[in-house]
């Protein structure tokens, strides 16, 4: 109870094969102890016929001293691959939040949404990095999730998660990095967008630094692509007074 890290979630169960069967969704990880320990990672999404099972979140750091768990990955499909989890928050005197699950494959519509990186705690931990979109064949990449938040005082923001590739269609957007601590931090980058046939994804946004002090994030770059990249992110997130 006062030492100890979290357990980790399960994996969901597989959906049948049929076009509107979605996966089962991977378990919570589990929360770590109160003074110290991290959280249990999310357990993967399963995968199904016409969505692939979302990713289990990752379990919360200690309540004084501990990172959160990682988000589970989203489950593969031949349709539309599943949303990766959401990482978990770290602790409140000190912790990094956990990164965002990967996207899941979707073979012809689209790949998975990354998971959102986690929260930083209360007095410092920087937030997590978001999770990278998953792949498709013959539809979109999905959008990279966002970085997490650093903790309310102290800390940088988590980077975004890279868009996913397609090799038919558009790359995926990336994800866009988090804000920084409001008294001192930087913001998180945005995330790289992701290779695409016809069209590059768009870089994520930097995160903002909405502390005294401390730099915006610097945006993503715009994913290459046969005919058309895309677009690059804000080169710079708002800054704090000192990077004005």
């Amino acid at each position: 109870m006062l030492f100890g890290s979290g357990g980790d979630g399960g994996t969901g169960g597989s959906g049948a094969t049929s076009g509107s069967v979605t996966g089962g969704k991977g378990g919570a990880g589990g929360s770590a102890g109160v003074v110290y320990g991290t959280g249990g990672a999310g357990g993967s999404g399963g995968g199904g016929d016409g969505f692939g099972g979302a990713g289990g979140g990752g379990g919360n750091g200690a309540v004084l001293f501990g990172a959160g768990g990682a988000g589970g990955d989203g489950g593969a499909s031949f349709n539309t691959g599943g949303a990766g989890g959401t990482g978990g928050r770290g602790g409140l005197l000190g912790g990094t939040g956990g990164g965002g699950g990967q996207g899941g494959f979707g073979q012809a519509l689209t790949g998975g949404v990354g998971g959102g990186g986690g929260n930083g705690g209360v007095l410092s931990g920087d937030g997590g990095a978001g999770g990278g979109g998953g792949g498709s064949n013959m539809g979109s990449g999905g959008a990279g999730g966002s970085g997490g938040n650093a903790a309310m005082l102290f800390g940088t923001g988590g980077g975004g998660g890279t868009g996913g590739t397609s090799a038919t269609a558009a790359g995926g957007g990336g994800g866009a990095g988090g804000s920084s601590g409001r008294l001192a931090g930087s913001g998180g980058a945005g995330g790289n967008g992701g290779f695409g046939d016809t069209a590059g994804g768009a870089g994520g946004a930097g995160g903002a630094a909405i502390g005294l002090f401390g730099n915006g994030g610097v945006g993503g770059a715009g994913g290459e692509s046969a005919t058309a990249s895309g677009d690059g992110g804000l080169l710079l997130g708002p800054s704090g007074i000192d990077g004005l």
